[in-house]
């Protein structure tokens, strides 16, 4: 039996693996502090990921994009791929080639990655699908506190608290073994819906505050100024450990709860209700402000993050034990994904890419002159907008993502990615992305290899190879190294042990704000809770700032921010706000869920929630098929009633594929700061789907739900 934890989110859930008599593997749950002995249900059918009918176990290959993808075999596969990256690099420049990672890759994964786009390739065009994800509170969480680590705290430190604010999370359907930690505090569920975890916060005494899409800035800024007004703000932690405060309030001030009510249509009393809970709480040292996806995935998203933030420290809430601002990371390796040199503009070490010292530091780790490094790239969604173009990039290596599901305005970059001269996918389905690729390369999953992950309050563990991948499946180690030899690279640079690589990755990072210099194989093997910066072979933090903020000056910052309406606004043609997000069963793009038969079967196909009276103003009951249409295109799923959902508001969960994508509707706009696209609010309306069509026509897709690909 082989403990190590779950493929899905950043909770990071312990389990153990048990191989079976017919050579599958059953899951148990493990004692960890996250899950604390729980598994949600896609923890419990995890295992059934890794013998999916349609896995693929040889590589594919496309002759031209009129044929169809063969099998064929990794030496042909790789030669080919190898052939066309050398010869568009000598037609166009490093640049013509881009490389698309994943926010469930492991820390050697990502590392590797990071360092094959910038050695073996030398192009700057390297980003993932975390930038989708946190990037707007990393963003902000790095300009106020200097450093940006999810939770910079355990999540058992939550538990002990008074009051919890969720701005823009559902962790009960998200990530349900979190709620374990929810149970003693009162919550304050921030969310346009009566969600599940909102039901929970109105169940035990708590508050729920329902803003229309795109207002959470608003309603941040009104609650700072409630809390202002009613005395709960600490002078004495804003003086003493901060900077900023008057020019924030500046903003605040103008913010009173019924002009807040007015823009946001939480009513005023609500809001002061909310204020003085948090408040009281806060005078105890015993709160936590917490934000996640539904705040941050905004063109503001940056800026609204900072707001909350704000809030907390006016609280004084942040670098005391016992209360705090926190980021519930989503994907499984989020919080490292982003540290070790998947985003554009960062090298190993949480290091910018643009910062001399940090190029020499990390270039002589790597034996090469810094000034070989490129500079930094397009972020995520600027990368698949360019693909093709005139100066873009020519060719695409995608590992450990989706992008056909889970970026924004499908249709725009489905047209890129078609596009491409060569478009190469490393997946173990033949994805929605994958099926569009000139090669696809079959590699190992998360039981078949070790690893480490760096769960959401900055923990790093280690993911145990429980068995071994099938017969001509590789692992992605395997497929960077073979590809950097073919591409002029020396064997030795391109290490295939994941333990050689970490090692690696602990000397890249060390002395940068992510510091794994100290994390070692035997010291995880031992169990212990090592929370970066991890300096030495002792050293381990759970809580940061505790003593000073990561500024030179040790002071927090706070930001003075504004309210500006979302980027695009409802008018005649297009009157409701459609809003995204997460089921409990299916997980990111739907890659490993909507292959599992309990978790399929439970959620099989798209949905939009919406008010009865606003269905039926579209002449729309319970269970029909409706259309939802964006500016961009549009989204087929069936109805349910929700009595408790705003009049102006619809929502679709965003793990479903083809004319079911809620992301045919989402808005490519970008935060200024983060390059966050705007996946929360899209202008849309609402009416009955077109008839499906007969026998003897093609099914329509919005009733044939697509198996996905990677997350």
């Amino acid at each position: 039996m082989t403990t190590t934890h779950c493929p899905y989110c950043a909770l990071q859930c312990a389990m153990r693996l048990e191989p079976g008599t017919d050579g599958r593997l059953a899951v148990h749950p493990a004692p960890f502090p996250t899950n604390r002995g729980g598994l949600c249900r896609k923890g419990w059918t995890s295992a059934e990921v890794l013998t999916v009918p349609d896995r693929l176990t040889r590589p594919l290959l496309r002759k031209d994009r009129g044929s169809d993808l063969v099998e064929t075999d990794w030496d042909t596969a790789l030669d080919h791929v190898a052939e066309r990256l050398l010869s568009l690099r000598a037609e166009s420049g490093p640049d013509s080639v881009a490389v698309f990672g994943g926010g469930g890759l492991t820390n050697e994964k990502s590392y590797t990655l990071g360092k094959f786009a910038r050695l073996a390739l030398a192009t700057s065009q390297i980003d993932y699908n975390g930038r989708f994800c946190m990037s707007s509170a990393a963003a902000a969480g790095t300009r106020a506190f200097g450093l940006d680590r999810g939770m910079p705290f355990p999540l058992t430190d939550v538990a002990e608290a008074e009051v919890v604010v969720l701005a823009g999370a559902n962790p009960a359907e998200t990530m349900p073994p979190m709620m374990g930690h929810l149970s003693a505090p009162t919550l304050i569920v921030i969310d346009p819906r009566r969600s599940a975890t909102a039901q929970v916060a109105l169940d035990h005494g708590g508050i729920h505050l329902a803003p229309r899409p795109g207002t959470d800035l608003a309603l941040a800024l009104g609650l700072l100024h409630a809390a202002r007004v009613g005395g709960w703000c600490d002078d004495e932690f804003v003086g003493e450990r901060t900077t900023g405060f008057d020019a924030a309030w500046e903003h605040a001030a103008a913010w009173w709860p019924e002009r807040t009510e007015q823009v946001t249509g939480v009513p005023a009393s609500g809001i002061r209700a909310a204020a003085d809970l948090l408040g009281r709480a806060s005078r105890n040292r015993s709160a936590y402000v917490l934000t996640g996806r539904g705040t941050e995935q905004h063109a503001k998203g940056t800026d609204t993050v900072s707001a909350w933030i704000n809030l907390a420290l006016a609280l004084g809430l942040p670098g005391r034990q016992g209360s705090g601002y926190g980021c519930i990371t989503g994907q499984g390796n989020g919080q490292g994904g982003r540290e070790h040199g998947q985003k554009a503009d960062q090298l190993p070490g949480y290091r910018r890419i643009d910062d001399p010292r940090a190029r020499d530091h990390v270039a002589g780790v790597w034996g090469v002159d810094p000034g070989a490094l490129p500079g930094p790239g397009r972020s995520a969604f600027e990368l698949l907008d360019a693909l093709g173009t005139t100066d873009g990039p020519r060719a695409l290596l995608l590992f450990g993502s989706n992008p056909v599901v889970s970026a924004p305005h499908t249709a725009r970059v489905r047209a890129r990615l078609d596009s491409l001269d060569l478009l190469v996918a490393a997946d173990f389905v033949l994805s929605e992305t994958a099926a569009m690729a000139d090669v696809v390369l079959p590699v190992a999953q998360w039981a078949e290899e070790s690893g480490t992950m760096t769960n959401l309050e900055g923990r790093v563990l280690r993911r145990a190879r429980a068995l071994a991948p099938p017969d001509g499946v590789w692992t992605d180690l395997e497929v960077l190294s073979a590809l950097a030899v073919r591409l002029g690279q020396p064997v030795q640079r391109f290490p295939t042990d994941p333990d050689t690589v970490l090692s690696e990755l602990g000397r890249a990072s060390a002395g940068g704000a992510a510091d794994y210099s100290g994390v070692t194989p035997q010291r995880l093997a031992d169990g212990q809770a090592l929370y970066w910066p991890v300096r030495t072979p002792t050293e381990s933090t759970p809580r940061l700032f505790l003593d000073s903020f990561a500024h030179p000056d040790g002071r927090a910052r706070l930001v003075p921010v504004a309210h500006r309406p979302p980027a695009e606004t409802t008018d005649s043609d297009y009157p409701l706000v459609a809003t995204t997000g997460r089921l409990m069963g299916h997980y990111q793009s739907g890659a490993q869920t909507r292959r599992v038969a309990e978790l399929d079967g439970a959620e099989p196909e798209a949905y939009v929630e919406v008010h009865p009276d606003t269905a039926a103003r579209a002449g729309l009951a319970a269970g029909d098929r409706a259309r939802v249409t964006s500016r961009r295109g549009h989204t087929d799923a069936r109805v349910r009633l929700v009595p408790t959902a705003r009049l102006d508001t619809v929502f679709l969960p965003f793990h479903f594929a083809g004319a079911q994508s809620a992301n045919n509707l989402t808005h490519p706009a970008l935060d200024p700061t983060s390059r966050m696209p705007e996946f929360k609010v899209s202008a849309v309306r609402l009416e009955p789907a077109p008839p499906v069509r007969s026998s003897r026509g093609a099914p329509d897709p919005a009733d044939t739900p697509t198996p996905g690909g990677s997350s």
